[in-house]
């Protein structure tokens, strides 16, 4: 069976231009600070600067800044070498340990407890132990 209209083309010829392309979402997701016409940043009442376009790096938005589908498809191209199984794995982990970070953050900690239980492994909840409805008495005649 031959079909016709789909190419094999790797969306990327190797893991170095592709960790480029990583490095360049990695950025993308400082944001950049805020200026007046004449270039000074902008900065708030603490002096630190006004950054815009800020975001957190998850896996999925790298998949999409990558030219992916799904993050499903970033995944399976990750199986393809060895090369690109590195970079990917770096990356997540990069992804895993901001989604960490946010753990010690009041405002972040639910999301960042979702997105490490579902999208990493190693990260569960323990299970409460479960306790019957009827407790078990044992009798031990000892005397």
């Amino acid at each position: 069976m031959i079909i016709t209209g789909k190419t094999n083309k790797l969306k990327y010829q190797t893991a170095e231009e592709m960790s480029e392309a990583i490095e360049k979402y990695f950025k993308d997701c400082e944001g950049k600070a805020l200026t007046y016409e004449n270039g000074d940043a902008v900065t708030d009442k603490y002096g630190a600067p006004v950054i815009i376009g800020a975001h957190p790096p998850t896996v999925t938005g790298l998949a999409l800044w990558l030219g992916f589908k799904t993050r499903q498809s970033l995944l399976n191209y990750q199986a393809r070498t060895a090369a690109f199984n590195d970079i990917l794995t770096v990356a997540k982990s990069r992804c895993e340990e901001y989604a960490e970070r946010r753990l010690y953050d009041r405002d972040g900690v639910n999301g960042a407890k979702f997105s490490l239980t579902n999208n990493f492994k190693g990260w569960r909840e323990k299970p409460e132990e479960e306790q019957s409805s009827q407790s078990e008495v044992r009798i031990i005649d000892d005397i």
